[in-house]
């Protein structure tokens, strides 16, 4: 039996830190898992630069919920959830994202935490597990499921490199360059095809 891990930020939905330094002008924000490995690193940076800023949960839901899924997102999961299981193996947080799986029909997520205070500022946030996308994979194949994953950034690779079959979709170039035994695709239709093969 066949299982699909994906990637949900730059995979299904659009980067939302990007959205936020958007409409805050905070340029630093932008910084992704694409630009930096470490995300325990960019996660204690974020969180710096939104207490000074005063910028808490509501502000953060006001840009989510203005966001759309990307451009065929959803055509591309239902199509594939009506062929393989689909897990959505992410490093965002459950308090972000309701909105937007409400928009992708609910598929199966596996995410983080944010430790909230009752004036609405993040404190922190909480790991579902470390590595938590590759530890994922590992328990799907621990009960015979054959895993095929896709991602974009650096914090897919770990689970990349244990799914039994694992491809990048929109990397940035450099992560393609540094990665070139990966298959890498641009469009939904390369994935699905990928992802989900028509027997013969």
């Amino acid at each position: 039996m066949n299982v699909v891990c994906l990637d949900l930020e730059g995979v299904l939905i659009p980067e939302i830190w990007i959205n936020v330094a958007d409409r805050t002008q905070i340029s630093e924000l932008r910084l992704t898992t694409r630009d930096i490995p470490d995300f325990d690193q960019l996660m204690t940076r974020r969180l710096e630069i939104l207490d000074s800023h005063g910028i808490g949960i509501e502000d953060i839901r006001s840009v989510i919920g203005e966001m759309e899924p990307l451009e065929g997102a959803l055509e591309f999961i239902r199509e594939l959830r009506s062929r393989r299981s689909v897990i959505i193996l992410s490093d965002t947080f459950t308090e972000f994202v309701e909105p937007l799986m409400a928009k992708l029909e609910w598929p199966v997520l596996f995410c983080n935490e944010l430790l909230i205070e009752p004036d609405g500022r993040i404190s922190g946030y909480r790991l579902r597990q470390e590595d938590g996308k590759r530890r994922a994979v590992l328990a799907l194949q621990s009960i015979n499921l054959t895993v095929t994953a896709a991602g974009d950034s650096y914090n897919d690779l770990s689970m990349l490199r244990t799914a039994d079959r694992a491809a990048l979709f929109r990397a940035p170039d450099s992560i393609m360059a540094e990665n070139p035994d990966l298959p890498a695709f641009g469009s939904y239709r390369e994935l699905q095809a990928f992802a989900a093969p028509h027997e013969t």
